[in-house]
């Protein structure tokens, strides 16, 4: 039995670890958020203590909402993978899409639609702390995501009237378009050795997305095989591993033998993203997913899973608002 799809994770401000099947309340003392950034993790967490250091030391961006339609507001945190040093990047009256972390996890590109507006791409520096606006392209600019070496960033745009895949030079600003389907390509992702990225695409079915693998060498790209709908692809960075959104069920693919794990269906149709070292997975959940509201509360909270073992742990959201789009990075 897959325990994080079929038992519900109580999630209990700021941390709840399930272990096997029972619920363990960690009752070690929080880190306030201004802590220093550099604090070492809460090792007390079962599960954290034996994360690789490259999982550890990274943190996990992510985007809280609240209220709807005109009224929304979209928070862009970072946070430990213990659930400390929770901070703020940015904060807008309108909507934060999918950021993303660099290789080095030194800048985070995400998008951005403010009322009346188009999605605007925009990465953070996180040394300088300063946002800078990167495409503004007439038209939805969504889905970035940064080359290796941190020099290009791929991402979605309608600014030709159809929905491809654009690749930015970030040193002068220089865009190619690299797909000219009249289906709908999105999504984008970089494999880590930067000789291809995967994607979604409904051109063999409108409506009806599947996940491909381009290859620059080529140009040419080739259906990765998943039985049916599946979208928003991710690689691990040794290549062997594929997070997406298998139906409505956050999921990850062996990409070898084709073994897929459904981790749980989140409510919120988003998919798992992969830790840097590719043995956890991370996804949202609403609160009725996760066994109800919390303190009155109807929003939502951060699921990680060990890919090792059955074992899943959840992080509460911070202000009661609807969590979404996880991304861990270095």
């Amino acid at each position: 039995m897959n325990c994080t799809a079929a038992l519900p994770i109580l999630a209990i401000p700021m941390l709840t670890v399930l272990t096997g099947c029972q619920t363990i309340l960690d009752t070690a003392p929080k880190a306030p958020a201004s802590m220093i950034i550099n604090k070492k993790l809460n090792t007390s967490n079962p599960l954290t203590a034996k994360m690789p250091a490259i999982d550890q030391q990274g943190y996990i961006a992510y985007v809280e909402e609240q209220g709807v339609g005109v009224a929304k507001v979209s928070t862009l945190y970072r946070i430990r993978p213990d659930g400390s040093n929770r901070q703020m990047i940015d904060q807008l009256n309108g909507y934060i899409y999918a950021p993303v972390w660099s290789t080095d996890g030194q800048m985070l590109a995400y998008s951005k639609q403010a009322p009346r507006q188009h999605p605007k791409i925009y990465i953070y520096n996180v040394k300088s702390n300063s946002k800078n606006l990167v495409v503004n392209a007439e038209g939805s600019n969504l889905s970035p995501s940064f080359s290796p070496d941190g020099q290009k960033i791929l991402y979605s745009s309608t600014v030709g009237g159809n929905a491809d895949i654009y690749e930015m030079r970030l040193s002068d600003g220089s865009i190619k378009q690299l797909t000219t389907l009249p289906s709908t390509e999105v999504q984008p992702s970089y494999a880590s050795d930067g000789k291809s990225f995967v994607y979604t695409s409904d051109k063999v079915r409108a409506g009806r997305p599947s996940i491909y693998r381009y290859y620059f060498a080529t140009g040419h790209a080739a259906l990765i095989s998943t039985g049916g709908y599946a979208a928003s692809p991710q690689l691990s960075i040794d290549g062997q591993r594929l997070a997406y959104l298998n139906g409505r069920k956050a999921a990850v693919m062996t990409l070898g033998t084709g073994k897929v794990i459904n981790l749980a269906e989140t409510g919120l149709d988003e998919p798992a993203r992969l830790s840097p070292s590719g043995q956890y997975a991370i996804y949202p959940m609403r609160h009725s997913n996760l066994g109800g509201q919390v303190d009155g509360k109807s929003g939502g909270g951060l699921v990680i899973h060990s890919l090792s073992g059955n074992t899943s742990y959840a992080i509460n959201d911070k202000e009661g608002g609807m969590v979404r789009s996880p991304i861990w990075g270095r």
